[in-house]
Protein backbone atom coordinates (compact mmCIF):
# COMPACT_ATOMS: atom_id res chain seq x y z
CA UNK A 1 0.00 0.00 0.00
CA UNK A 2 3.02 2.23 0.57
CA UNK A 3 4.36 1.43 -2.80
CA UNK A 4 1.07 2.35 -4.50
CA UNK A 5 0.68 5.80 -2.22
CA UNK A 6 4.48 6.62 -3.17
CA UNK A 7 3.46 5.89 -6.80
CA UNK A 8 0.51 8.45 -6.34
CA UNK A 9 2.23 11.21 -5.06
CA UNK A 10 4.82 10.64 -7.93
CA UNK A 11 2.60 10.93 -10.47
CA UNK A 12 0.80 13.39 -9.17
CA UNK A 13 4.28 15.56 -8.52
CA UNK A 14 5.12 15.30 -12.42
CA UNK A 15 2.06 16.57 -13.53
CA UNK A 16 1.90 20.21 -15.14
CA UNK A 17 -0.57 22.48 -16.57
CA UNK A 18 -1.16 25.70 -17.94
CA UNK A 19 -3.64 28.44 -17.27
CA UNK A 20 -6.15 29.10 -19.97
CA UNK A 21 -9.05 31.35 -19.50
CA UNK A 22 -8.22 32.15 -15.79
CA UNK A 23 -7.95 28.01 -14.51
CA UNK A 24 -5.56 25.12 -14.95
CA UNK A 25 -5.43 22.85 -18.29
CA UNK A 26 -3.32 20.39 -19.44
CA UNK A 27 -0.52 20.29 -21.59
CA UNK A 28 0.09 18.23 -24.64
CA UNK A 29 3.45 16.57 -22.80
CA UNK A 30 0.85 15.80 -20.52
CA UNK A 31 -1.93 14.45 -22.55
CA UNK A 32 0.52 11.99 -23.93
CA UNK A 33 2.02 10.98 -20.56
CA UNK A 34 -1.32 10.08 -19.65
CA UNK A 35 -1.89 8.16 -22.88
CA UNK A 36 1.54 6.09 -22.10
CA UNK A 37 0.07 4.89 -19.18
CA UNK A 38 -3.28 3.90 -20.69
CA UNK A 39 -1.36 2.35 -23.74
CA UNK A 40 0.63 0.03 -21.46
CA UNK A 41 -2.45 -0.39 -19.09
CA UNK A 42 -4.08 -1.54 -22.51
CA UNK A 43 -1.51 -4.43 -23.07
CA UNK A 44 -1.16 -5.52 -19.79
CA UNK A 45 -4.99 -6.23 -19.16
CA UNK A 46 -5.16 -7.55 -22.67
CA UNK A 47 -2.31 -10.16 -21.60
CA UNK A 48 -4.22 -10.84 -18.10
CA UNK A 49 -7.64 -11.26 -19.68
CA UNK A 50 -6.90 -14.74 -21.44
CA UNK A 51 -5.15 -15.50 -18.39
CA UNK A 52 -6.88 -17.52 -15.41
CA UNK A 53 -9.24 -16.43 -13.46
CA UNK A 54 -10.60 -14.60 -16.68
CA UNK A 55 -9.14 -16.34 -20.03
CA UNK A 56 -8.41 -19.71 -21.11
CA UNK A 57 -4.56 -20.22 -20.33
CA UNK A 58 -4.23 -21.54 -17.04
CA UNK A 59 -2.24 -19.59 -14.91
CA UNK A 60 -1.84 -21.27 -11.69
CA UNK A 61 1.19 -24.33 -11.03
CA UNK A 62 -0.47 -27.72 -10.82
CA UNK A 63 2.02 -28.67 -8.76
CA UNK A 64 0.93 -29.43 -4.72
CA UNK A 65 3.81 -29.59 -2.67
CA UNK A 66 3.50 -31.67 0.38
CA UNK A 67 6.89 -30.67 2.13
CA UNK A 68 9.09 -27.98 2.72
CA UNK A 69 11.35 -28.47 0.31
CA UNK A 70 8.37 -28.63 -2.58
CA UNK A 71 7.49 -25.63 -1.43
CA UNK A 72 10.69 -24.22 -1.64
CA UNK A 73 11.32 -25.64 -4.91
CA UNK A 74 7.97 -24.21 -6.50
CA UNK A 75 8.89 -20.81 -5.10
CA UNK A 76 12.19 -20.76 -6.58
CA UNK A 77 10.77 -21.58 -9.85
CA UNK A 78 7.91 -18.82 -9.79
CA UNK A 79 10.66 -16.66 -12.21
CA UNK A 80 10.70 -18.73 -14.81
CA UNK A 81 7.14 -20.39 -14.59
CA UNK A 82 5.90 -16.70 -14.75
CA UNK A 83 8.21 -15.42 -18.05
CA UNK A 84 7.32 -18.52 -19.58
CA UNK A 85 3.52 -17.90 -18.59
CA UNK A 86 3.43 -14.20 -20.09
CA UNK A 87 5.73 -15.42 -23.21
CA UNK A 88 2.81 -17.89 -23.73
CA UNK A 89 -0.31 -15.56 -23.30
CA UNK A 90 1.79 -12.92 -25.65
CA UNK A 91 2.44 -15.64 -28.39
CA UNK A 92 -0.93 -16.60 -28.21
CA UNK A 93 -2.90 -13.32 -28.62
CA UNK A 94 0.07 -12.59 -31.40
CA UNK A 95 -1.14 -15.36 -33.64
CA UNK A 96 -3.94 -16.59 -32.70
CA UNK A 97 -7.29 -13.88 -33.38
CA UNK A 98 -9.60 -15.63 -31.48
CA UNK A 99 -7.46 -14.89 -28.18
CA UNK A 100 -6.94 -11.36 -29.32
CA UNK A 101 -10.61 -10.58 -29.69
CA UNK A 102 -11.09 -12.32 -26.39
CA UNK A 103 -8.00 -10.37 -25.04
CA UNK A 104 -9.29 -6.85 -26.28
CA UNK A 105 -13.20 -7.46 -25.82
CA UNK A 106 -12.23 -8.00 -21.33
CA UNK A 107 -9.34 -5.19 -21.45
CA UNK A 108 -11.09 -2.50 -23.75
CA UNK A 109 -14.45 -3.27 -21.93
CA UNK A 110 -12.49 -2.40 -18.67
CA UNK A 111 -10.54 0.55 -19.58
CA UNK A 112 -14.00 2.41 -21.06
CA UNK A 113 -15.39 1.59 -17.46
CA UNK A 114 -12.38 2.98 -15.69
CA UNK A 115 -12.23 5.62 -17.79
CA UNK A 116 -15.70 6.86 -17.83
CA UNK A 117 -15.45 6.20 -13.68
CA UNK A 118 -12.38 8.83 -13.82
CA UNK A 119 -13.62 11.39 -16.17
CA UNK A 120 -17.10 11.48 -14.15
CA UNK A 121 -14.62 12.81 -11.31
CA UNK A 122 -12.35 15.04 -13.68
CA UNK A 123 -15.37 16.66 -15.40
CA UNK A 124 -17.16 17.59 -12.27
CA UNK A 125 -13.78 19.08 -10.93
CA UNK A 126 -13.79 21.35 -13.98
CA UNK A 127 -16.95 22.33 -13.54
CA UNK A 128 -16.40 23.85 -10.17
CA UNK A 129 -12.43 24.81 -11.56
CA UNK A 130 -11.12 22.65 -8.90
CA UNK A 131 -6.82 21.94 -10.09
CA UNK A 132 -7.16 18.04 -10.58
CA UNK A 133 -4.52 15.87 -12.63
CA UNK A 134 -6.00 13.58 -15.59
CA UNK A 135 -6.15 10.10 -14.93
CA UNK A 136 -3.60 8.33 -14.12
CA UNK A 137 -4.24 4.50 -15.13
CA UNK A 138 -1.93 2.34 -13.04
CA UNK A 139 -0.49 -1.51 -14.85
CA UNK A 140 0.87 -4.13 -13.45
CA UNK A 141 2.56 -7.21 -14.40
CA UNK A 142 -0.89 -9.74 -15.11
CA UNK A 143 -1.70 -11.84 -12.55
CA UNK A 144 0.24 -9.22 -9.85
CA UNK A 145 -2.88 -7.04 -10.36
CA UNK A 146 -5.43 -9.53 -11.78
CA UNK A 147 -7.32 -7.63 -14.43
CA UNK A 148 -3.35 -6.29 -14.99
CA UNK A 149 -4.14 -3.02 -13.37
CA UNK A 150 -5.12 -1.47 -10.20
CA UNK A 151 -6.98 0.76 -11.92
CA UNK A 152 -7.07 4.75 -12.05
CA UNK A 153 -6.89 7.99 -10.03
CA UNK A 154 -6.94 11.59 -10.32
CA UNK A 155 -5.52 13.30 -7.89
CA UNK A 156 -7.23 16.73 -6.56
CA UNK A 157 -4.89 19.11 -5.72
CA UNK A 158 -6.55 22.36 -4.62
CA UNK A 159 -8.97 22.80 -1.56
CA UNK A 160 -13.10 21.98 -2.29
CA UNK A 161 -14.96 25.26 -2.46
CA UNK A 162 -18.34 23.46 -0.86
CA UNK A 163 -20.41 20.85 0.19
CA UNK A 164 -22.28 20.79 -2.88
CA UNK A 165 -18.69 20.68 -4.83
CA UNK A 166 -17.28 17.58 -2.39
CA UNK A 167 -20.55 15.67 -3.44
CA UNK A 168 -20.70 15.95 -7.36
CA UNK A 169 -17.10 15.58 -7.51
CA UNK A 170 -17.94 12.33 -5.17
CA UNK A 171 -20.67 10.57 -7.38
CA UNK A 172 -19.64 11.80 -10.48
CA UNK A 173 -17.47 8.96 -11.00
CA UNK A 174 -19.59 5.86 -9.52
CA UNK A 175 -22.71 7.06 -11.52
CA UNK A 176 -20.51 7.47 -14.52
CA UNK A 177 -18.92 4.14 -14.19
CA UNK A 178 -22.01 2.23 -13.47
CA UNK A 179 -24.00 3.70 -16.24
CA UNK A 180 -20.98 2.91 -18.57
CA UNK A 181 -20.61 -1.03 -17.42
CA UNK A 182 -24.76 -1.26 -18.10
CA UNK A 183 -24.47 -2.34 -21.49
CA UNK A 184 -21.29 -4.88 -20.94
CA UNK A 185 -23.05 -6.38 -18.25
CA UNK A 186 -25.93 -6.92 -20.27
CA UNK A 187 -23.84 -7.92 -23.45
CA UNK A 188 -21.89 -10.10 -20.84
CA UNK A 189 -24.84 -11.79 -18.96
CA UNK A 190 -26.88 -12.53 -22.17
CA UNK A 191 -23.94 -14.17 -24.07
CA UNK A 192 -22.95 -16.46 -21.60
CA UNK A 193 -22.52 -20.27 -22.17
CA UNK A 194 -24.29 -22.32 -19.97
CA UNK A 195 -23.75 -25.77 -18.90
CA UNK A 196 -25.66 -29.10 -17.47
CA UNK A 197 -25.48 -29.99 -13.68
CA UNK A 198 -24.22 -32.86 -14.97
CA UNK A 199 -21.45 -31.07 -16.22
CA UNK A 200 -20.75 -28.84 -13.45
CA UNK A 201 -20.57 -31.90 -11.07
CA UNK A 202 -18.12 -33.36 -13.62
CA UNK A 203 -15.91 -30.96 -13.14
CA UNK A 204 -15.61 -30.85 -9.47
CA UNK A 205 -14.47 -28.51 -6.54
CA UNK A 206 -11.47 -26.06 -7.51
CA UNK A 207 -10.72 -22.87 -8.52
CA UNK A 208 -12.41 -19.37 -8.18
CA UNK A 209 -16.22 -18.93 -7.68
CA UNK A 210 -16.70 -15.10 -8.99
CA UNK A 211 -19.68 -14.03 -6.44
CA UNK A 212 -22.65 -12.25 -8.35
CA UNK A 213 -23.33 -8.69 -7.28
CA UNK A 214 -27.70 -7.97 -7.29
CA UNK A 215 -27.17 -6.24 -10.62
CA UNK A 216 -25.80 -9.18 -12.46
CA UNK A 217 -28.79 -11.49 -11.09
CA UNK A 218 -31.41 -9.09 -11.96
CA UNK A 219 -29.75 -8.93 -15.57
CA UNK A 220 -29.52 -12.88 -15.47
CA UNK A 221 -33.32 -13.20 -14.47
CA UNK A 222 -34.56 -11.01 -16.93
CA UNK A 223 -32.20 -12.97 -19.24
CA UNK A 224 -33.68 -16.43 -18.57
CA UNK A 225 -29.85 -17.65 -17.48
CA UNK A 226 -29.13 -19.32 -13.98
CA UNK A 227 -25.46 -17.81 -13.30
CA UNK A 228 -24.71 -21.38 -11.04
CA UNK A 229 -24.41 -22.99 -14.75
CA UNK A 230 -22.57 -20.60 -16.78
CA UNK A 231 -19.55 -19.99 -17.75
CA UNK A 232 -18.54 -16.25 -17.96
CA UNK A 233 -16.95 -14.19 -21.10
CA UNK A 234 -14.66 -11.35 -21.12
CA UNK A 235 -17.71 -9.06 -21.07
CA UNK A 236 -18.90 -10.70 -18.07
CA UNK A 237 -15.85 -10.47 -15.68
CA UNK A 238 -14.76 -6.59 -17.39
CA UNK A 239 -18.64 -5.61 -15.71
CA UNK A 240 -18.01 -7.67 -12.72
CA UNK A 241 -14.37 -6.16 -11.95
CA UNK A 242 -16.71 -3.18 -12.75
CA UNK A 243 -19.32 -3.39 -10.13
CA UNK A 244 -16.72 -4.41 -7.71
CA UNK A 245 -14.85 -0.91 -8.53
CA UNK A 246 -17.67 1.07 -7.89
CA UNK A 247 -18.75 -0.65 -4.72
CA UNK A 248 -15.43 -0.73 -3.20
CA UNK A 249 -15.83 3.44 -4.01
CA UNK A 250 -19.18 3.73 -2.66
CA UNK A 251 -17.93 2.55 1.06
CA UNK A 252 -19.06 5.45 3.15
CA UNK A 253 -15.44 5.79 4.43
CA UNK A 254 -12.60 8.33 3.73
CA UNK A 255 -11.71 10.20 0.59
CA UNK A 256 -13.62 7.16 -0.92
CA UNK A 257 -16.41 8.06 -2.95
CA UNK A 258 -18.95 6.95 -0.72
CA UNK A 259 -16.71 9.34 2.36
CA UNK A 260 -17.16 12.28 -0.22
CA UNK A 261 -20.96 11.97 -0.38
CA UNK A 262 -21.67 10.98 3.54
CA UNK A 263 -19.76 14.42 4.31
CA UNK A 264 -21.26 16.43 1.84
CA UNK A 265 -25.03 15.03 3.09
CA UNK A 266 -24.34 14.53 6.93
CA UNK A 267 -21.08 16.40 7.93
CA UNK A 268 -17.90 15.60 9.12
CA UNK A 269 -19.33 14.10 12.57
CA UNK A 270 -21.89 11.13 10.77
CA UNK A 271 -18.49 10.72 8.47
CA UNK A 272 -16.00 10.18 11.25
CA UNK A 273 -18.18 7.33 12.48
CA UNK A 274 -19.63 5.68 9.12
CA UNK A 275 -16.09 5.34 8.71
CA UNK A 276 -15.22 3.35 11.47
CA UNK A 277 -18.66 1.20 11.31
CA UNK A 278 -17.75 0.21 7.87
CA UNK A 279 -14.34 -0.96 8.83
CA UNK A 280 -15.53 -2.93 12.08
CA UNK A 281 -18.13 -4.77 9.75
CA UNK A 282 -16.33 -5.32 7.16
CA UNK A 283 -13.03 -7.23 9.33
CA UNK A 284 -16.46 -8.95 10.83
CA UNK A 285 -17.38 -10.66 7.62
CA UNK A 286 -13.76 -10.73 6.23
CA UNK A 287 -13.67 -13.68 9.32
CA UNK A 288 -17.01 -14.81 8.69
CA UNK A 289 -15.97 -15.39 5.04
CA UNK A 290 -12.53 -17.06 6.03
CA UNK A 291 -14.28 -19.79 7.84
CA UNK A 292 -17.67 -20.05 6.42
CA UNK A 293 -17.22 -19.32 2.62
CA UNK A 294 -13.68 -19.77 2.11
CA UNK A 295 -12.80 -15.82 0.96
CA UNK A 296 -9.94 -14.65 1.75
CA UNK A 297 -11.02 -10.97 -0.16
CA UNK A 298 -12.75 -9.48 2.40
CA UNK A 299 -9.48 -8.64 4.50
CA UNK A 300 -8.11 -6.40 1.32
CA UNK A 301 -11.17 -4.27 1.61
CA UNK A 302 -10.77 -4.15 5.67
CA UNK A 303 -7.61 -3.26 4.90
CA UNK A 304 -8.57 -0.65 2.43
CA UNK A 305 -10.81 0.52 4.93
CA UNK A 306 -8.00 0.36 7.75
CA UNK A 307 -5.88 2.70 5.70
CA UNK A 308 -8.97 5.27 4.77
CA UNK A 309 -9.33 5.59 8.41
CA UNK A 310 -5.84 7.37 8.47
CA UNK A 311 -7.09 10.15 5.94
CA UNK A 312 -8.65 13.02 6.77
CA UNK A 313 -11.26 14.56 4.87
CA UNK A 314 -10.65 17.93 3.35
CA UNK A 315 -12.87 20.98 4.37
CA UNK A 316 -14.69 22.71 2.29
CA UNK A 317 -15.23 27.10 2.40
CA UNK A 318 -18.49 26.86 2.05
CA UNK A 319 -20.35 24.44 4.37
CA UNK A 320 -24.23 25.11 2.98
CA UNK A 321 -26.07 22.10 3.19
CA UNK A 322 -27.10 20.07 0.42
CA UNK A 323 -30.76 20.72 -1.51
CA UNK A 324 -33.11 18.37 -1.90
CA UNK A 325 -32.47 16.95 -5.35
CA UNK A 326 -28.54 16.13 -4.41
CA UNK A 327 -30.02 13.86 -1.18
CA UNK A 328 -32.26 12.65 -3.67
CA UNK A 329 -29.35 11.72 -6.11
CA UNK A 330 -27.37 10.69 -2.83
CA UNK A 331 -30.29 7.99 -2.55
CA UNK A 332 -29.74 6.94 -5.66
CA UNK A 333 -26.43 6.44 -5.09
CA UNK A 334 -27.12 4.14 -2.06
CA UNK A 335 -29.26 2.12 -4.43
CA UNK A 336 -26.29 1.45 -6.91
CA UNK A 337 -24.05 0.80 -4.07
CA UNK A 338 -26.39 -2.39 -2.90
CA UNK A 339 -26.83 -2.89 -6.63
CA UNK A 340 -23.09 -3.66 -7.12
CA UNK A 341 -21.65 -4.76 -3.59
CA UNK A 342 -21.32 -8.03 -2.05
CA UNK A 343 -18.83 -8.69 0.95
CA UNK A 344 -17.11 -11.72 -0.51
CA UNK A 345 -16.40 -11.01 -4.24
CA UNK A 346 -14.27 -13.79 -4.90
CA UNK A 347 -14.52 -17.82 -3.20
CA UNK A 348 -12.22 -20.29 -3.35
CA UNK A 349 -13.81 -23.49 -4.54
Amino acid sequence: MLVICGFFHLMASLDRFTLIDGYPRPTLRTWARHFVFLAITLVTSTIAGVLFPFGRIPSLPEADPQTLAEFLQLIAEIPIRYSTLIVTAVSKLLTDAEYLTYGLSFSLSLLFILICHEMGHYIACRMYRVDATLPYFIPTPPMVGPAGTFGAFIKIRSPMPSRRAVFDIGVAGPIAGFIALIPIAIVGVASMETVTPEQVAAAGPGGLVFTDPLFMRIIAAFSGIDLNFAIGNPFYFAAWIGLLVTALNLIPSGQLDGGHAIYAVFGERVHFWTGRVAFVWMTAFSIIGWFYFNSPSGFLIAILLGVMLRIKHPEPWDQTPLDGTRKLIAFLTLVIFILCFVPFPIQIN
